[in-house]
């Protein structure tokens, strides 16, 4: 088969065989990169300043378009509205701009929620009925913003919730939410989504307003047929089967998305596969399993990462290469044989089945395909060689030396 660029597998590859899989589903795989992911932020003590840290959108979208161009899964960057749209709908046409210099567009749009001092005792579940209107018009202000740029998807996490039993009305707090998301629902666009994300704890830690996959089911359910659930594969507890969820939400058809990194235990902001590649491979392959249904079809692949150790383009590539192999593994899991498998209990072989396509090693097939699709065949290697970080840590040292170190 011709290695022409067109999906199909390498050249001579037989119909159906696992190189041809493989190379069909990186040359369909596209993962969001998340602008805050390349600017300094802060951990929850203090501010770790990089000197290579992006200190504008403009380097945001450049440091996104050098891991596109790297990897070639990433056309996209999510923007954070008060973070990078300061001006509301007025900055749309400076992100135009950058998206035609660039060569990558705007992704998913995201309030901000849990920033302003206003917030301390929430923001749409805030008793005060004007906070709670000033987070609602933030998030109809994003919804504007999205529409302006054509973005399919706003994504919503709500940090609310409460310390201390008795403090807070749940049962208020739960209708106060509704109220929120369906005057959201009602304001998005024909191709417009709202994604609602779940977190079961932090920064409130007696009770948080949408604490799991159920209650964040249930709420984009009552705001209508626009609205999915978003998941965070940080956002669970310990040992929480997130394969499982994810199973479900495909059967529902309310699956919208994910945001991707690690943790070893709540929500460590890792590096995707750095703790748990197995659980990645596992929620890829629950969703080949389920390929030829319509849930997912809309699924949005997003990071949610933001690194103060590592540094951040390297980071960012790192994830990017380890989504792709993950993908890659999941794409060798033969379905039909394993359901086979699976209908008989033939339990040894259904697992060898399984995790045998964990343990390939894909890389040389990702290697081949990149240098067929012109992308370098070790990304990481030609970000250390190609001068990219040195010249941007050269250029935004001395702004990046100038920050503030402040609490996060």
């Amino acid at each position: 088969m011709a290695n022409n660029g067109d999906g199909k597998g390498p050249r001579g590859a037989a119909v159906n065989s696992p190189e041809q899989r493989v190379w069909a589903a990186l040359d369909n795989f596209r993962i969001e990169l998340p602008s805050w992911g390349f600017a300094n932020t802060g951990t929850r003590f203090g501010k770790f300043i990089q000197s290579a840290a992006a200190t504008s959108l403009e380097e945001k979208f450049s440091d996104a378009a050098q891991v596109n161009a790297l990897t070639g899964a990433a056309p996209s960057v999510a923007l954070h509205v008060l973070w990078d749209t300061p001006g509301g709908a007025k900055d749309v046409s400076r992100i135009r701009e950058l998206e035609a210099r660039y060569g990558v567009l705007a992704g998913s749009i995201n309030p901000n929620l849990f920033q302003d001092a206003e917030y301390k005792f929430g923001s749409i579940c805030n008793p005060d009925a004007g906070v709670r209107k000033q987070a609602l018009d933030h998030i109809l202000q994003s919804v504007e913003i999205g529409k302006l740029l054509g973005d399919r998807d706003i994504s919503l996490w709500i940090a609310d919730g409460s310390n201390y039993p008795g403090t807070q009305s749940i049962s208020r707090r739960i209708g106060w939410m509704q109220d929120v998301f369906a005057a959201t629902h009602a304001a998005l666009g024909t191709n417009q989504r709202m994604l609602i994300e779940y977190k079961p704890f932090e920064p409130a830690f007696y009770h948080t307003d949408i604490a799991d996959w159920g209650m964040a089911l249930e709420l984009s359910r009552n705001a209508g047929p626009k609205a999915r659930v978003l998941v965070d594969t940080g956002h669970h507890y310990q040992a929480q089967n997130i394969e499982q969820i994810v199973a479900w939400l495909l059967r529902l058809n309310m699956l919208g998305g994910f945001h991707f990194n690690d943790r070893k235990y709540a929500d460590d902001d890792l590096t995707l596969g750095s703790i748990d590649p197995y659980q990645v491979f596992r929620i890829f392959s629950t969703i080949f399993a389920e390929s030829n249904t319509q849930a997912v079809s809309g699924i949005a692949y997003m990071i949610d990462q933001s690194h103060n150790l590592k540094g951040k383009m390297e980071a960012m590539v790192q994830t990017v290469v380890a989504a792709q192999e993950l993908y890659a593994k999941a794409a060798l899991v033969d379905q039909a044989q394993l359901a086979g498998l699976q209908d008989s209990c033939q339990l040894v072989e259904a697992e060898e089945c399984f995790r045998g396509a964990f343990w390939e090693d894909v890389r040389p097939m990702l290697r081949a395909w990149r240098q067929a699709r012109g992308i370098p065949a070790d990304p990481l290697k030609a970000l250390r060689e190609g001068g990219y970080v040195e010249r941007i840590t050269a250029d935004r040292k001395q702004r990046n030396a100038s920050s503030v170190s402040t609490y996060a």
